[in-house]
């Protein structure tokens, strides 16, 4: 397995959970500067790490390049543990910094009013833009330089929609970082369920139109 690319999956998602959540832990820049926090970091992080590891950055992404197999299961294994570990990492380095006034640490929670299969729908298909949106540029490679930034607009206009619904976590290491470091695991399984379902969607979407052709 390459090292290298763990590594940059590692570095990439502590990036996002520290920043993106940070950006919400610290309350200070509302709901459009949480969405640019995370869109940046996750442009940044796909042009930096991109030619490595593929910059996935987030298991829902690994879940839907695999279903769309643009990668191995092993490697894809590999991939999910360390960002789940980079997630957590970046979440409690941001619990020690912040000490008292963490809060929630930018938890991903359910909207006031928000059931649950609803916060599952909002996942899934914020999910599967993203996912989409990575299979229409970086692996059909039509966007060519532009790909970091046209996946990371998507997920900032996700946030924006999603963020008052669900926390728009578009990620299961996003969610499970603050949660573990919290202890706060309410309404998990929606946090893992809608991405993974997003991302398979838009694999089956992508490899449909492939066998079109």
């Amino acid at each position: 397995m390459n090292s290298k690319a763990l590594i940059a999956e590692f570095v990439g998602t502590f990036a996002l959970i520290f920043i993106g959540a940070g950006a919400g832990a610290v309350g200070k820049v509302g709901l459009v500067g949480v969405a640019l926090a995370h869109g940046l970091v996750l442009m940044v992080m796909a042009a930096a790490y991109g030619d490595i590891s593929g910059a996935h950055i987030n298991p829902a992404v690994t879940i839907g390049l695999w279903a769309g197999r643009q990668i191995k299961s092993a490697a894809a294994v590999g991939y999910i543990v360390v960002q789940l570990l980079g997630g957590i990492a970046g979440a409690l380095l941001l619990r020690f910094v912040l000490g008292d006034g963490a809060g929630s640490l930018g938890a991903t929670v359910l909207g006031s009013g928000v059931s649950p299969a609803a916060g599952l729908v909002v996942e899934a298909v914020l999910t599967f833009f993203l996912v989409n949106t990575i299979y229409q540029t970086a692996v059909r490679g039509k966007a060519g330089n532009l790909a970091p930034v046209a996946i990371g607009m998507t997920l900032a206009f996700g946030i924006l929609m999603g963020g008052p619904l669900t926390g728009a976590s578009l990620n299961p290491a996003r969610t499970i970082g603050p949660a573990v470091a919290t202890g706060n695991y309410s309404h998990l399984w929606v946090y893992l369920a809608g991405p993974a379902l997003g991302g398979l969607g838009a694999a089956a979407l992508y490899r449909g139109a492939q066998s079109s052709k």
